[in-house]
């Protein structure tokens, strides 16, 4: 997608780009220059133009799961065994729960593993760990996915102060 090279070596554009492009994702702007504005502008709409696309291409199913058994407090249970040698030892206690979960059809998992070729898994401004591909398939498609293009704009702010670069906003419509 890019071929702006940013007076950069390919592997810092990279980590650049993938940076901005999670940056955005996550918060929904980013401020920059403009030409990396316009860089990281298509491969975002390329990402959300994908995402609206396979947002609704999965099936549920369901599964059972053993966890163990939680008190008041949240800590273990645990109940007490003997072997057969006679000597007493604690097991956590475990329950058999069916719990629901989401399967991606192939085309949706194609989809979110060429996401992840642009996005890294981050932090949210919590400190929470933020998958950027689920923020994309569960927030952002759903909200475009009556258009047709046109996921994000690009505001002029004027010349930066120590170097005079063109700065820009870059953010969702």
């Amino acid at each position: 997608m890019p071929n702006r090279k940013m007076g950069r070596a390919s592997d810092q554009r990279t980590a650049i780009l993938k940076n901005m492009v999670t940056t955005m994702i996550i918060n929904g702007k980013v401020e920059t220059t403009v030409a990396r504005a316009k860089e990281v502008s298509a491969i975002v709409e390329g990402l959300v133009a994908s995402a609206v696309k396979e947002k609704d291409n999965f099936t549920t199913k369901e599964i059972t799961v053993s966890a163990a058994k939680l008190d008041g407090k949240g800590k273990k249970v645990l109940k007490t065994k003997t072997s057969k040698s006679g000597a007493k030892y604690e097991v956590v206690d475990r329950e058999v729960k069916t719990k629901t979960v989401q399967v991606d059809d192939p085309s949706r998992l194609a989809a979110r593993k060429a996401m992840m070729k642009w996005l890294i898994k981050s932090h949210d401004s919590e400190g929470y760990v933020v998958n950027p591909t689920n923020k994309l398939f569960d927030e952002i498609a759903p909200r475009y996915a009556g258009r047709t293009g046109g996921y994000t704009r690009i505001i002029r702010l004027g010349a930066r102060r120590g170097d005079g670069s063109e700065m820009a906003i870059l953010e969702f419509v």
